[in-house]
């Protein structure tokens, strides 16, 4: 028999503190909550393991429910600058790279967009550090990169090359490509890069895992499974923790549904995908979900919206001069025959939706699914940066679960610089509305979207409670639509375990699974301002210590 003994925190489970300090683990579950002296005099805790939390608070387990944890392990593999903030400090962080790498590419990313007039650095001022070898790297958002003159050369990307129909080149006045590449203009250079190996590839996975448990994450959805913007396929690289017991977490993925497919095309894709669920399940692995990118991002002027974006500097609230109104990666007519065509196939539809035209024909997707086959599972979207209050009581009336990124909700320099004037004042108002959201009734989930951001979800809820960046002086981005503690909390514990179908954790109670984590502090104690300096210090995983900071 396991057993462990958490003594001396403060207990929080779904919204609610509970009575006495300790937790008594008995076989990876929970087998009493109560006062510490008391637990520790049952017969059934002789023996047991004893954890002191030392005033801390302790809690369910988080669970994320969008990250790409096998492309943030890869990627740290190779060059990473997204520590790096100014672009002086990044191209020098990109020299030294450079000095002591002797691959054939250099291959990393983590840039910063509002480092660069317009967010597009060029290729002029890369090839100054990396010469003659090819340069491509992913801007921390993951939506654009940035490609030496040499990258560009084995690309064949001329002034001739037209822009694909998923993404747009950045040219000069005279159409010669400047150096960034957004969304699906990406792969014309992603096909020339070199392979990551299989070895690489569970290294970089288990490094990922390490990193999700030592914040607290012990469940999470990948949220792209399959072939994807120069990733590989990180199926085999899950099944092959799976099948040696390495990976320590509760896991599951969405299958990625291509741009490309076609109103013909549906119903060999779905066969496909359900093919590859079956063929995973029997490996271990969840991947009874379906991931669907409706459009791009706001930054960059591909989230798609329904009026078009303002044009660059101008404060007159003048449209751009092409009518930019985004993109939407599928039609309406793929949209709704995919959508449903999945979801009577027993998929969860796990939508990308940033902009306010992507949202609404996301929920417009569901809403064309017949009853029956809607309600067999909790369909969710991601992000949901700008919404049109109108569609917002919709989630709830559709059953579709709000998946916040919450880190993204405050005025920082993309969002001041980039985001906001192209957006204009009316529609910046409707950005992130987590607040409004569950007063309509929606059921809320969190995830990171790391590595696009940091995976530890306290800076997350930081943001989402304070709607400010720690530290920030500048603005709160619409503070009405800010979250109590309480909720922020509830929605990337039990909101997040909920959406990803894990019956039994997500709460502190007798019965559960032991999936806890034990906090620094007491976060509800003190000024919302001091949230971000929660940590996690232990990490509890069916009843098994299996991270401490």
């Amino acid at each position: 028999m396991s057993t462990l003994l958490i003594r001396g925190g403060r207990l929080w489970s779904d919204g609610a503190f509970l009575a006495g300090d300790a937790v008594l683990v008995v076989d990876g579950i929970v087998r009493a909550i109560g006062a510490g002296e008391e637990l520790a005099a049952r017969d059934d805790a002789e023996g047991a393991r004893v954890v002191d939390a030392a005033g801390g608070l302790v809690h369910p387990s988080f669970a994320d429910a969008h990250v790409h944890a096998a492309m943030a392990g890869i990627e740290a593999l190779g060059l990473d600058v997204s520590g790096a903030h100014g672009a002086e400090a990044c191209l020098a962080r990109v020299a030294a790279y450079a000095a002591t790498h002797g691959g054939p590419w250099i291959v990393g990313g983590g840039w910063h967009m509002s480092d660069y007039d317009g967010g597009t650095p060029t290729a002029a001022a890369l090839d100054a550090v990396t010469g003659d070898v090819p340069a491509f790297l992913v801007n921390a958002d993951h939506h654009g990169a940035w490609a030496n003159s040499a990258a560009l050369r084995a690309a064949g990307i001329t002034a001739d090359t037209p822009d694909p129909a998923d993404g747009r080149i950045e040219r000069d006045g005279d159409g010669n490509p400047t150096g960034t590449l957004h969304e699906g203009a990406m792969a014309l250079v992603e096909r020339h890069l070199p392979p990551v190996t299989e070895d690489d590839a569970r290294a970089g996975l288990a490094e990922a895992a390490r990193t999700l448990l030592g914040f607290g994450v012990t469940a999470w959805q990948e949220a792209i499974v399959g072939e994807y913007g120069g990733h590989s396929d990180a199926t085999p690289a899950y099944t092959a923790l799976i099948a040696d017991g390495s990976l320590a977490a509760r896991v599951s993925g969405a299958l990625w549904v291509p741009r490309d497919v076609t109103l013909e095309s549906v119903p060999e894709l779905v066969a496909d995908l359900a093919r590859r669920r079956d063929a995973n399940a029997a490996a271990g692995l969840d991947t009874s979900s379906a991931k669907i990118m409706v459009d791009g991002v706001a930054e960059n002027r591909t989230a798609a919206m329904h009026e078009p974006y303002l044009a660059p500097g101008c404060d007159c609230g003048a449209p751009s001069e092409h009518d930019e109104r985004g993109l939407a990666y599928f039609s309406t007519e793929v949209l709704r025959a995919v959508t449903s065509a999945l979801a009577a196939e027993g998929f969860a539809l796990h939508f990308h939706a940033i902009g306010d035209r992507a949202v609404t024909e996301a929920l417009d997707a569901v809403e064309a699914i017949p009853e029956r086959d809607r309600n067999r599972r909790r369909h969710h979207i991601a992000h949901v940066q700008v919404v049109d209050p109108v569609d917002v009581p919709r989630f709830a009336a559709l059953g579709v679960t709000v998946n916040a990124q919450a880190l993204w909700a405050r005025n920082e320099a993309q969002m001041t610089e980039l985001t906001t004037p192209i957006l204009g004042e009316r529609r910046a108002a409707w950005q992130y509305p987590f607040g409004s959201f569950l007063r309509a009734g929606a059921e809320l989930a969190m995830g990171s979207d790391w590595p696009v951001s940091t995976p530890d979800p306290w800076q997350a809820i930081h943001t989402a409670v304070t709607r400010c960046e720690p530290g920030s002086d500048a603005p709160r981005l619409n503070p009405s639509e800010a979250l109590t503690l309480d909720e922020a909390l509830r929605a990337y514990t039990a909101g997040s375990h909920e959406l990803l179908g894990l019956d039994g954790s997500g709460v502190l109670t007798v019965g559960a699974r032991a999936d806890l984590c034990i906090a620094s502090r007491d976060p509800f104690v003190g000024a919302a301002e001091d949230i971000a300096s929660t940590r996690t210090v232990v990490t509890v995983l069916g009843g098994e210590v299996v991270a401490r900071g």
